[in-house]
């Protein structure tokens, strides 16, 4: 799966869960965090992520998934 459709999955999951972040601010060099998440809004974007693209990963690999860049890189992983 490319980068760029697991990225566009990531970015209307943040705007479902988040409705009042402006889609133009969620980008590959900022986190979840940075865009007003909190840690059950992270989940849920993770989630439903996850849901969309029909695949698993593990929750302990989301550790070292800094920004969205590293994010979509271990969904892409998972994806393959």
């Amino acid at each position: 799966m490319r980068h760029e459709d697991i990225f566009a999955a990531v970015r209307r999951n943040v705007g479902e869960v988040m409705d009042d972040v402006d889609p133009a601010a969620v980008t590959l060099d900022r986190s979840l965090a940075d865009l007003g998440c909190n840690s059950i809004d992270r989940a849920e974007v993770v989630t439903l992520t996850m849901a969309d693209l029909g695949i698993t990963v593990p929750v302990m690999d989301f550790q070292d998934a800094r920004d969205l860049r590293a994010l979509v890189a271990l969904l892409a992983r998972h994806a393959a």
